[in-house]
C-alpha cells in the first residue's frame, strides 16, 4: 500500500470531507485495497474503518457486480470510470441494493494511485409523495433493519385506506412522525393534520379540547371554540397517548368513531365531522382492556389497522444512519462542518440501550455536538449518564469487528494484520462448519454465489482430491 496516499487521507480535511458525503464512500490503493472509508460505509457495512484498512474492497463489500461481469480492477486497468448497480452484504447478510460510482484516482501527470467508489444506497429512506426535504418526518423514516423495512412497506397501505390506525411502540421511536408520513402519503394529505397528546390534559379540558364548546358553555367560555375534530375536517386526528384516555371520554369517542356526529360542550346542535383517527400509545392495550382501564370496543374500533415501531436497541443497523443524519443535520442548523465520532465514542453509542430511543439519541448527538470544541468527538465529549449505563460487552454490537456474524474459533487469535488468504481460509472452514459443510448456505452466508464459493474452496485446497470438477456441493 502506497504509504504516502494512506498518510495524505488520514491528515487534514479529508477525513471530515469523507464523512461530509452523504453516500457511502470507499477509497483504495492501485492494488484494491481500503485506504479508508466514511461513516456512512461503515453504517451500510457494519464495518469499522480500522478493521477494513488494508483489506481487499471485494471483501469489504461483498458485491455481486463482479458476477455481472465489471470489477474495480478494470476501471484501474482502464482508467475509465463505471457506473453499475448491484449489491453488497451488510455484516448481518442482508442485501442492499446500491449505484456503484467507480472512479479512478490519479495524480497531477496521470498516474492512477487507487480508486474511489461511491455508493448510493437505494433503499435506506422511505421518501413517500409530500416528505422530501422534511427532515422532521424522515429522521424517523430511516433504517435498512427489516423491522422497519416492514414499517416501510405498510406506510403506503396503510396511506391509501380510510380504516382507523393504531400506533404502538416506546417513547420516542417516532410513533408522530409515522402518523404524520400516512397522513401526508393519504388523499387527505392537503388536509390539516391535527395532533392531541390524551395524557397531558385532565379530563374536563381534554373534553374541551377535543369536542369544543358554545358561548355560555361554562365560566369563562366568553366564545365558541371549535375543538379539534372540528379543526381536522376532511383530515386527520392524530390521538397520541391514547391509552391514558379517561373512560369517560372513550365512550364519547367511541360514538364520533361510530355516528361521526357529536354535541359540543353546552351545545343543542350536533356537529358532522369527516376526520379520519390514527392513534398511538406506548402502553399495552390489552392489559389495559383486562384492567378495566379501557373499553375492549373502543381498542377494536381503533385497532383496524396496527403499526409496531421497534425500539432502537432492536434495530441497532439503524443507529449509525440516524447518527450521521443528526451530524449533518446540526451541522446545516449552525452553519458549521460536519464533526464525527472516534471510533471508541462510536463504540460506546452502539453499546447504549437508548430507552428513550430516536429522541434520546438525536439529543445526544446535539449534545456532542454543541460541547465538543474539536472536529472529532471522544469518549470525554458524550454525556456522563450514558457512560454510566452502557450495555454489557457482551452483546451483540453493529459496530462488532469485519464479519463478526460468523463465530470466530476459541482458539483462534483476532489477527488483523494477517494475510488475507489466510484469512479468508479460515473464514470458509468456519462458515462451512457453521452449515455442516452446505454449501448453499455457506455461500449465501459469505455473499457469494455458489461458483465463487467453489473456486475459492479450490485455491485454499479445500477440494478432496476425488471431487469431481464442477460446482455441486
Amino acid at each position: 500500500m502506497n504509504d504516502n496516499f494512506t498518510h495524505i487521507l488520514s491528515q487534514g480535511m479529508y477525513p471530515a470531507l469523507l464523512n461530509a458525503v452523504p453516500h457511502g464512500i470507499a477509497v483504495t490503493d492501485r492494488d484494491c485495497k481500503i485506504v479508508a472509508i466514511n461513516n456512512t460505509l461503515e453504517a451500510l457495512t457494519g464495518v469499522m474503518s480500522a478493521d477494513a484498512h488494508g483489506v481487499f474492497v471485494d471483501f469489504v463489500l461483498r458485491s455481486n457486480i463482479a458476477r455481472r461481469g465489471r470489477t474495480f480492477r478494470d476501471v484501474l486497468a482502464g482508467g475509465d470510470p463505471m457506473v453499475v448497480e448491484g449489491d453488497i452484504v451488510s455484516r448481518d447478510r442482508r442485501k442492499i441494493p446500491m449505484r456503484f460510482t467507480i472512479t479512478p484516482l490519479q495524480t497531477v501527470d496521470e498516474q492512477t494511485v487507487g480508486l474511489i467508489i461511491v455508493l448510493d444506497d437505494l433503499s435506506a429512506v422511505v421518501s413517500p409523495a409530500g416528505l422530501e426535504g422534511d427532515s422532521a418526518i424522515s429522521e424517523s423514516i430511516i433504517g435498512h433493519s427489516s423491522k422497519m423495512r416492514e414499517v416501510f412497506e405498510l406506510i403506503p397501505l396503510m396511506a391509501h385506506t380510510e380504516a382507523s390506525v393504531l400506533i404502538t411502540g416506546e417513547t420516542g421511536t417516532g410513533k408522530d412522525k409515522i402518523a404524520e408520513a400516512i397522513h401526508k402519503r393519504s388523499n387527505r394529505g392537503s388536509k390539516p393534520f391535527i395532533k392531541i397528546n390524551c395524557g397531558a390534559l385532565p379530563e374536563a379540558l381534554l373534553e374541551s379540547e377535543l369536542f369544543g364548546y358554545v358561548k355560555g358553555a361554562f365560566t369563562g367560555a366568553t366564545k365558541d371554540k371549535p375543538g379539534m375534530f372540528r379543526l381536522a375536517q376532511g383530515g386527520t386526528l392524530f390521538l397520541t397517548e391514547i391509552g391514558d384516555m379517561p373512560l369517560p371520554l372513550q365512550v364519547k369517542l367511541l360514538s364520533v368513531l361510530d355516528d361521526r356526529e357529536f354535541f359540543p360542550l353546552g351545545g343543542e346542535r350536533k356537529v358532522q365531522v369527516d376526520v379520519r383517527i390514527i392513534a398511538a400509545t406506548h402502553r399495552p392495550l390489552k392489559e389495559r382492556v383486562s384492567q378495566g382501564l379501557f373499553r375492549e370496543d373502543l381498542f377494536y374500533r381503533l385497532n383496524v389497522l396496527q403499526l409496531h415501531l421497534p425500539p432502537l436497541r432492536e434495530r441497532e443497523s439503524d443507529i449509525r444512519f440516524l447518527i450521521n443524519h443528526f451530524l449533518r443535520f446540526f451541522a446545516e442548523r449552525t452553519g458549521g462542518s460536519v464533526k464525527t465520532f472516534s471510533d471508541e465514542a462510536l463504540r460506546l453509542l452502539m453499546d447504549y440501550a437508548f430507552p428513550g430511543n430516536i429522541r434520546e439519541l438525536r439529543n445526544v448527538v446535539e449534545y456532542c455536538t454543541n460541547i465538543c470544541q474539536h472536529q472529532q468527538i471522544g469518549v470525554d465529549d458524550l454525556p456522563k449518564q450514558l457512560l454510566a449505563h452502557t450495555r454489557s460487552a457482551s452483546q451483540p454490537s453493529a459496530a462488532s469487528p469485519l464479519f463478526s456474524s460468523i463465530p470466530e474459533r476459541p482458539d483462534r487469535p483476532r489477527e488483523t494484520n494477517r494475510d488475507w488468504l489466510s484469512i479468508e481460509k479460515e473464514m470458509i472452514i468456519d462458515t462451512l462448519t457453521q452449515t455442516r459443510g452446505n454449501r448453499s448456505k455457506a455461500a449465501a452466508l459469505l455473499g457469494w454465489g455458489r461458483t465463487t464459493l467453489w473456486r475459492k474452496l479450490k485455491i485454499h485446497g479445500l477440494m478432496s482430491p476425488t471431487e469431481p470438477n464442477n460446482e455441486q456441493g
